[in-house]
């Protein structure tokens, strides 16, 4: 009989940021209320889930997203720096695709999409998170990981295990707030890619895509 083990790559919750910058990897970017409201929706989501490992980002707001989950199910964050988010030449910036465009200093930075040219390659991004869900699947293996990210990484996560180009319109990604991408493997082969929203009902129209 194969062995089932489930790896949930979750986004993190809303981030208090005021002042509306990327902010990337910038440190002390902390959950809002909201984004605390977030984790503990997705904490009840998996409450039923035989959840062996909680791991995080270094990140702030990966950390803190996980420490319900981490409650719940009594168990010690993990960190591993393959989670964090991707890097971005804007990071810090206020920054929207209509300003980017109007700016000719940036339009270097744009030029290539497919890379992308302004951060992170997506093949490195892809093949850092590979590794992480690598290591999480053989450490839950017959139960359950949850692995705490940002929009990004397990956005190429999941085109790279369902085999997809990397080359994306960022702001169609399927990844929102607090939002659930779970990969079903049968031993060590993937059988299916779960997406969900716990708290889809939270989401500020504004953030429904945005953020990081």
């Amino acid at each position: 009989m194969a062995t089932t083990t489930v790896v949930h790559l979750l986004r993190h919750g809303e981030v208090h940021n005021p002042a509306g910058v990327l902010y990337g990897r910038l440190p002390d970017f902390h959950l809002s209320d909201l984004g605390r409201q977030m984790a503990v929706r997705a904490a009840e989501a998996l409450k039923g889930a035989d959840v062996a490992i909680v791991t995080a980002s270094p990140l702030e707001r990966a950390q803190e997203t996980a420490q319900p989950i981490a409650g719940v199910h009594d168990l010690t964050i993990g960190t591993d720096p393959d989670l964090i988010e991707a890097e971005n030449v804007f990071e810090g910036q206020q920054v929207s695709a209509d300003s980017l465009l109007r700016s000719p200093r940036s339009w270097l930075k744009l030029s290539n999409p497919y890379k992308p040219s302004w951060g992170e390659p997506y093949v490195d991004l892809a093949g850092r998170m590979r590794s992480a869900v690598a290591r999480a699947r053989e450490q839950a293996r017959g139960r359950e990981a949850v692995l705490v990210s940002h929009q990004a990484p397990i956005w190429v996560a999941r085109l790279d295990v369902e085999g997809r180009r990397f080359a994306h319109d960022p702001r169609k990604r399927q990844c929102s707030l607090a939002s659930l991408t779970s990969f079903r493997y049968e031993d060590d082969a993937l059988v299916a890619v779960v997406y969900t929203e716990p708290s889809a009902d939270l989401l500020p129209q504004a953030s429904k895509a945005a953020g990081a």
